[in-house]
């Protein structure tokens, strides 16, 4: 084993307080639990169940312009996926919004990227949710911009078929965003070791059912095609592509599809609140359409761009966050 000298120590120190700190170079604040922390003093309990077990559920939001986009929508998510594990959030969603704006602020979020998770809370080391006699644990990061594949999105994404089939619904619903992602990290590896920029997971009859992150559509003939969510997340950004194709004079539909309607689409892409819309080019060494960026994903690509720097709910004009944080 090789030690580090003081120079490569006082690099890594550099390092992990610059990724640490907001747009006017001071350290971010994490709210966790009714206060607000520095980002390197945040922290929850290891005996806490959504480390030990992935017990909690958590959203990914996106601020533009100085604006939360769909903020409404993703508390109504938040508190769907909250009910569905019998989890009670100790916030309305009015106060949990508040403290996701508040948060924005004390960062001075103008474009970025907000991350709330509930927690089961403080337990043992027994599976029992009945041990986290503390409480659920809430905790809100939100961190200035995010640009999950930057400029790959020029050349196009190339995915590959996972060997994971997507954890089915008589398993887990997957309307349910918890914090236990293995299914989709372990095929988020796969994609590694292949090169692959993403990988897209089938449901256990061989069904199309989502990339390991995001939703995926295909275009044939003017038309948008994606699964439907029984066997995947029902994405924000996927309910705002299906709002928007319309008004660009196109067909949505909503159906089951293989790899074969894959391979042999016009276009086809991914959609996210961290990923936007991403066109992908390639799956499984075989080209999309002319192997590029398809006109019909950048025409909703620049709508999506369009709208969301117009609309959503302002942080600075925002009112007070409640007294009792």
């Amino acid at each position: 084993m090789r030690f580090l000298g003081n120079a490569e120590q006082s690099l890594l120190v550099k390092a992990a307080i610059h990724s640490a700190v907001g747009v006017s170079g001071m350290e971010l604040s994490v709210y966790v639990d009714g206060k607000f922390y520095p980002q390197s003093e945040a922290k929850v309990s290891v005996f806490d169940h959504g480390l030990l077990y992935g017990d909690g559920v958590f959203e990914g939001i996106r601020a533009y312009n100085g604006r939360v986009f769909k903020l409404d929508r993703h508390m109504d998510r938040l508190y769907h996926s909250a009910k569905a594990i019998d989890l009670k959030i100790p916030h309305t969603k009015d106060e949990m919004a508040n403290i996701i704006l508040e948060t924005c602020r004390r960062n001075e979020i103008h474009e970025g990227y907000i991350r709330p998770v509930i927690t089961r809370g403080k337990g043992d080391l027994g599976l029992d949710p009945r041990k986290c006699k503390s409480g659920p644990s809430v905790v809100v990061i939100a961190q200035p911009g995010i640009s999950l594949y930057g400029k790959v999105y020029e050349r196009g994404l190339k995915v590959v078929t996972s060997s994971y089939r997507r954890v089915p619904p008589q398993s887990l619903s997957p309307s349910i965003k918890s914090l236990n992602y293995l299914n989709n990290i372990m095929a988020r590896v796969e994609a590694n070791q292949y090169g692959a920029d993403e990988a897209l997971m089938l449901d256990i009859h061989g069904y199309v059912s989502e990339a390991t992150a995001e939703n995926f559509f295909i275009v044939r003939n003017s038309t948008i095609v994606t699964p439907w969510t029984s066997t995947n997340l029902p994405g924000v950004t996927r309910e705002t592509v299906l709002e928007i194709v319309p008004q660009l004079g196109l067909k949505a539909e909503e159906r089951l599809f293989t790899l074969y309607d894959v391979w042999s689409s016009d276009e086809a892409f991914i959609s996210g609140t961290a990923a936007e819309i991403g066109p992908v080019v390639e799956l499984d060494g075989r080209t999309i359409g002319d192997g590029k960026p398809g006109p019909t994903t950048k025409r909703i690509m620049k709508a999506f761009r369009d709208l969301v720097m117009t609309t959503g709910t302002p942080i600075e004009t925002a009112h007070a966050i409640s007294q009792k944080i």
